[in-house]
Parts: C-alpha cells; structure tokens; sequence
C-alpha cells in the first residue's frame, strides 16, 4: 500500500501542534488508521545535531515501525515540511513514492503575537516573535505547491475538518 503524509507546515504561532492534536483526534474518532509525529522533537539536542540528518534518520525509523504495523497515513508537523527542499528530504525519509499533500498554516504577526506570548512565558519571546516572522516570509515566497489555510479567529476543529478535506481522509 502507497504510503500517505499530510505536512503541516508554518511559522511559529500558526497552530502546527493543536491543529495537528485536532486533526489526530477527529480521524481517531472515524476510525482512520493513522499516526502523528511531531518533527520538531526528532532532532531537539544541544549541540544541535543538524549536519547529521538526526531529523531525517529518526522520522525513517519511526516510520518504518509504523509501517511494519500496518499504517500507511502519516500526520507530520514541523515548520519548513512544506518547503520543497524539506519536502523531498521527508518523502526520501519515508521512502518508496509517497503521495504528500502540504498545508501551510499562515496568520498575521498580530495572531502570532498573541499565540506565542501565551505559549513562550520565558526569555525566548523575542527571538521567537523575530524568527516567526522571518519564517512566515519565507514560507510564503517558497511553499509554492502547499495549500494555503489561515488560522485567525478560527478553531482548531474548523482548520482540522479544512485538512481532511483536503487531503481525502
């Protein structure tokens, strides 16, 4: 069976992670065999392990398990999965010939804002509000193929239906 992978992508503050706690529960509920991983903790170490490929290599392993148990729908969110260049070192992690569909979760600085400074009460504010900003530019100028959902004043339940919608689950 071809295996499946919906990338949800965006800045800091998009709503990456509850989206995709949403999306998970909503298919659970309907009995789609599934699984979420969450790309920013395949690679969180200091010093950081990136000229490794750690991120590549675990989400390959964790995949491969996930595989060998029958599941072939994958749920994965990090911030740049939606890029091309991320997308076709994710797809080369999977292996085989994935069918990938994108997402990219945008909103306004203003959304962010609000979101990142319930989220980040430490001293990292700051840097987080400047680096979701900077992404936010590049996401949009590079996830040419991703499908676009915005996220202000809308709920996570709203944006998860947006997603299996999308990507026929």
């Amino acid at each position: 069976m071809v295996s499946e992978a919906v990338f949800i992508g965006g800045r800091s503050g998009s709503g990456k992670t509850s989206v995709g706690f949403e999306v998970h529960a909503k298919l659970s509920a309907a009995g789609v065999a599934h699984c979420l991983i969450d790309g920013d903790f395949l690679d969180m170490a200091y010093p950081a392990p990136q000229e490794h490929n750690l991120a590549e290599r675990n989400l390959a392993a964790m995949w491969q398990n996930y595989r060998e148990l029958g599941y072939h729908r994958m749920l994965y969110t990090n911030t740049a999965s939606v890029l091309p260049e991320e997308i076709k070192r994710l797809s080369a992690a999977i292996g085989g010939n994935p069918k990938i569909t994108a997402i990219l979760l945008t909103c306004t600085d203003a959304t962010a804002r609000k979101r990142l400074s319930q989220r980040e009460i430490g001293s990292a504010l700051e840097r987080h509000l400047t680096s979701s900003k900077e992404m936010s530019a590049r996401l949009q100028a590079g996830a040419d193929a991703a499908h676009r959902i915005a996220t202000d004043d809308r709920t996570v339940a709203e944006i998860a239906a947006d997603i299996i919608r999308i990507s026929g689950w």
